[in-house]
């Protein structure tokens, strides 16, 4: 006799950059599986192909992860693990006043929102002839660096990687990157000076991202402080 199938059940959420509704599961054992393996393993890959793998099948595969901004991947994963595991992360923070005092502090995963900073445009004008337009990062992005915070290691790639055109404004001539090799992209940013470097910074900074402010007392100075926890690692202990 065939034993009977456990029913899952479904919730709904908005996709961030599109307002699409979408519907997931909390992931199951075989799942939650990979993804500790894949934590074991420490490697980059590993972890991001995880994430890639669990966001999709929990979606019923009808996202398309790849193309998807990293933000919108990190989102549902959010809220993914909020119903598979339980909405609350236990974390260790460290404590800003004296910066060595770590305090226990408690985030309801449900109330994390994917935020945008102030004055964001994805079009950066380098100089008065010629601009870039940008768009965002995609889990693709970080399969070397893993998932974490855009830093100087990674910087160039991942600008590189988010120049969806450059264009020229007299004569409207533009060039897609798509027709660009990796290596002449990496060039052309390369090439910028600081303070067009600096524009460049300034749409990554801005550019919406999971966001969750917290208070926290420093168990020993019992002093309160504020501390603002973004992208998909800070979440998680």
């Amino acid at each position: 006799m065939a034993l009977p199938k456990l029913t899952t059940p479904t919730y709904e959420l908005e996709v961030p950059s599109s307002d699409e509704k979408i519907s997931y599961r909390p992931f199951l054992v075989k799942e939650e599986k990979i993804l500790l393996m894949a934590m074991e393993s420490e490697k980059n890959e590993d972890i991001v192909r995880a994430v890639e793998q669990i966001v999709s099948e929990c979606t019923f595969n009808k996202v398309n992860i790849s193309t998807m901004p990293m933000f919108d991947v990190e989102y549902i994963f959010l809220n993914i693990r909020a119903k598979s595991i339980g909405e609350i992360s236990k974390l260790k923070l460290l404590c800003p006043d004296d910066k060595k005092t770590y305090a226990n502090v408690e985030i309801n995963l449900e109330k994390v929102q994917v935020q945008v900073g102030d004055n964001h445009t994805n079009k950066i004008e380098l100089t008065d002839e010629m601009g870039m337009i940008m768009t965002y990062p995609t889990i693709n992005s970080f399969t070397d660096t893993g998932i974490q915070q855009i830093n100087a290691n990674n910087m160039i790639d991942i600008v590189s990687s988010c120049i969806l055109q450059i264009y020229e404004k007299k004569g409207e001539k533009v060039y897609d990157s798509k027709d660009q090799t990796k290596k002449e992209l990496t060039e052309f940013v390369e090439s910028m000076n600081t303070s067009q470097f600096k524009q460049v910074q300034a749409f990554f900074d801005t550019m919406p991202k999971l966001k969750h402010e917290v208070k926290i007392k420093n168990p020993k100075t019992k002093k309160e402080s504020k501390i603002t926890l973004t992208g998909l690692n800070d979440f998680f202990g």
